[in-house]
This record gives structure tokens, C-alpha cells and sequence, in this order.
């Protein structure tokens, strides 16, 4: 078999895994989380463009959903990053949220290549057969082709922005340190520190010093994935990054406090935690 044809076959399965996996973009929950789901809150698309779309990328096309306004633009642009259950019914509406808002906001499928997380039924089955194949690399890869999407499709390209809930979170860090121009990144609940491997060489407490963009960093105080002593760590590298960057924690709020649709929500924390991120946005030129 040639080196061609090989790749081509390759591709051929990317674009049909893409195929598959913008079907389930309109999917609800991930089956990890269900039925917790139910809770969760629901914004319309009144107003709004929202649904499916197809973004390309290196070696492919990869599905995401995007959400903006249905008059006017440019816009400016948010790249939403997942959790780890994979650009689910939560994720689709914190992009509809924004574009409410008046902004375009495109979240990618950054697993595709590697599975579908919405299919497996708990947590530790998709670290270890999805997240722990995906490399940092292909990710920030593939914000960067999220980005050209929206500037294509009624996105401003000078007004760019990018929050990430739990697994995005961590990214959201990267992304601040790898995204020249980018204005502004909020991570929600991302881990700071970690061991370092060929799919995660660096965490967001190595990059503090190629921050591009200013961070704010949402933690909860009693999240026991994230010890408070690496969430003191990163603050105190913080104050000698490059840009004006900072770390709010929520006394007493668990690990994905925002996550409105599971039991770990705390309304008070994800309300003010929602009205910071629009703020750092504002303050540091998205809108």
C-alpha cells in the first residue's frame, strides 16, 4: 500500500468520524453526565444563527458549532473549549449565551480524531481512551483553524477571545500563551500543574512567562482536583507574566461549579464568575 494512499484512507475515516460526530453535535448530554442534564439551563436561538458547522482544518474538515447573531457583524469571536465530554448540549449553550450577547462564538470538536466522548458512560473510560490521546498540538491547532473559521463567517479577527470549562480550561492557559493577538482568555477550573508527557508537555504554570494575552483563572476553594497550593503557586507565578493577568477562587465551590446541568453547580459562583468573564472581556477590547 502506498504512502498515499494510506493517507488518503486515513482522511477518508477523519471525514467520516466528522460526519458522525456533527450528527451528535445535536445529541443532548454526554451519557457520562446523564441525567443530570435535565437541570441544566436552556437558551434559546432567537435571533440568533446557531447549529452545526463544518470547520477546516489540518489533514480535514473537523464538525463544531458555532452561535451569533442573525443581524449585523463582525462580531467579536469567543472560542468555547470543551470539558471533557466533548462539545455537548452544556457547551452548545454557553455558546448561544455569548451570541445573545452579540458575540460569535464556535466551539470545535477537538476529539474527533481520537473518538467520541459523548458516547461513553463515565469518566474514566473517556480519560483513558479519548483525553489521554489527544496531543496539546493538534488542540491549539485546531483553535487556530476555529479562529479563521469565524473570521470567514462574520467574526471579527482583531476582537478574539477564548474560555475553556475544566479540560478547556487548562487549554484556555495554553492557548493565551500561544495565540499572538489574541485579546483576552478566561479558563474556568483548568489544572495549573501535571506531569508532563508527549501528548501534555506543558501545563499553564510553564507558560506563565509567553502569556500573549491577559488570563483570568476561575477556581473553586474546595475543588479536590486542583489543590489549592497549585492554584497559590500559579498566582504567584502570575505576577510575573507579561501581561496583566489574575486568579479568583470561590471559597467553598467544588470542581466545575459553572456546569449548570450537574450536581457541582453553585449558582452564586457561576453568576459572578460569568459576570468577571464578560468584564475581562470588555476591559481588555472584545467588545
Amino acid at each position: 500500500m502506498s504512502d498515499d494512499h494510506s493517507d488518503s484512507t486515513a482522511n477518508a475515516e477523519w471525514s467520516r468520524r466528522a460526519f458522525v460526530s456533527s450528527a451528535v453535535l445535536g445529541a443532548g448530554y454526554a451519557l457520562a453526565v446523564r441525567p443530570a442534564g435535565a437541570a441544566g439551563i436552556r437558551t434559546d436561538a432567537d435571533g440568533l444563527s446557531a447549529g452545526a458547522v463544518m470547520i477546516p482544518a489540518t489533514g480535514g474538515e473537523i464538525p463544531g458549532y458555532a452561535a451569533l447573531p442573525k443581524q449585523g457583524g463582525p462580531f467579536p469571536t469567543v472560542l468555547v473549549v470543551q470539558e471533557i465530554f466533548g462539545v455537548h448540549e452544556y457547551i452548545r449553550d454557553i455558546c448561544r449565551r455569548l451570541a445573545k450577547l452579540g458575540y460569535l462564538a464556535v466551539a470545535p470538536e477537538l476529539y474527533v480524531r481520537q473518538g467520541d466522548p459523548s458516547k461513553l458512560a463515565d469518566i474514566p473510560s473517556i480519560l483513558s481512551a479519548i483525553v489521554s490521546k489527544v496531543p496539546d498540538a493538534q488542540v491549539l491547532g485546531d483553535l487556530d483553524a476555529a479562529a479563521a473559521w469565524a473570521a470567514a463567517n462574520g467574526g471579527d479577527p482583531a476582537r478574539l477571545g477564548v474560555t475553556g470549562f475544566c479540560w478547556g480550561g487548562r487549554i484556555a492557559w495554553l492557548y493565551a500563551a500561544h495565540r499572538a493577538g489574541l485579546k483576552a482568555a478566561v479558563a474556568w477550573y483548568g489544572r495549573l500543574v501535571g506531569d508532563h508527557t508527549a501528548m501534555t508537555p506543558r501545563y499553564p504554570i510553564d507558560v506563565v512567562g509567553e502569556l500573549k494575552a491577559p488570563v483570568l483563572g476561575l477556581y473553586g476553594g474546595a475543588d479536590e482536583s486542583i489543590p489549592q497550593e497549585t492554584v497559590e503557586r500559579m498566582r504567584a507565578a502570575l505576577k510575573t507574566a507579561p501581561v496583566p493577568s489574575e486568579i479568583v477562587v470561590y471559597p467553598g465551590a467544588p470542581h466545575a461549579f459553572h456546569a449548570d446541568y450537574r450536581p457541582s453547580y453553585r449558582e452564586e459562583a457561576a453568576r459572578d464568575g460569568w459576570g468577571r468573564m464578560l468584564e475581562w472581556f470588555r476591559r481588555y477590547g472584545l467588545t
